[in-house]
């Protein structure tokens, strides 16, 4: 078995609304390895985002532990919780989230720039990465001038750009037609096949997440183990 990126022990996260707490995830305890792609399916609102943002260091754990590749990042400071993010995490969201004023090899950049590269050397790596995506025509268009399917594509490509060992997708394709969503969907799992990492994807699809070897169902804040 490859090396554990991510390993949960009694990891629990609670909310307080309306002057009760609400518990969305309760003693999740499981081992995820480098190379492994994993469904994460679940009815809405029962924690699935808010186990990807626990995973992504959005968001703080109310108990329990968690360890990302090797570390135990419970009580990380923002700025080591910042830093692992943008080196070692990748984010694909429904939502593109691409900045507007920015071309598309303006936003694969940014990463790359944020960790101190030369502006070369993120400009070599986002060309590179917007290619294997199939924007090589697109380079300098902005997120106006491209289409859903593209936009997400370029979000691919920004999120893949620093090779992370981890890519967290939260319903990646749910903002695109059936077609487009398919095409999208197969490029990610391609691209992470040649990468390597850590692939964790949150999906209502359940034909999707029959493309994956692993499926985590979240039901009364644990997860069990899909069919």
């Amino acid at each position: 078995m490859n090396e554990v990126l991510v390993r949960c022990e009694g990891l629990s996260k609670s909310f307080v609304k309306g002057g009760e707490n609400i518990e969305v995830l309760r003693d999740v305890t499981l081992d995820l390895h480098k190379g492994e792609m994993v469904a994460v399916l679940g009815p809405s609102g029962t924690g699935k985002s808010t186990f990807l943002h626990m995973l992504g260091l959005l968001d703080r754990p109310s108990a329990g532990s968690l360890e990302l590749f090797g570390r135990n990042v419970t009580s990380f400071s923002d700025g080591e919780r910042a830093r692992t993010r943008n080196m070692r995490v990748g984010f694909v969201f429904q939502a593109h989230n691409l900045l507007p004023e920015l071309t598309a090899m303006g936003n694969v950049m940014l990463p790359v720039r944020l960790a101190g590269n030369s502006k070369a050397v993120a400009s070599t790596r986002a060309k590179a990465f917007l290619e294997a995506v199939g924007l090589g025509h697109r380079l300098n268009h902005q997120p106006g001038e491209l289409s859903g399917g593209e936009q997400q594509r370029v979000a691919l490509a920004r999120a893949m750009v620093m090779g992370p060992d981890m890519i967290l997708a939260d319903e990646p394709t749910g903002n695109l037609d059936p077609k487009t969503a398919g095409g999208v969907f197969e490029l990610l799992l391609d691209l992470n096949r040649q990468l390597g990492s850590l692939l964790i994807v949150v999906t209502h699809s359940h034909e999707l997440a029959a493309r994956f070897p692993r499926r985590l169902v979240l039901e009364d804040g644990r997860f069990v183990e899909g069919a």
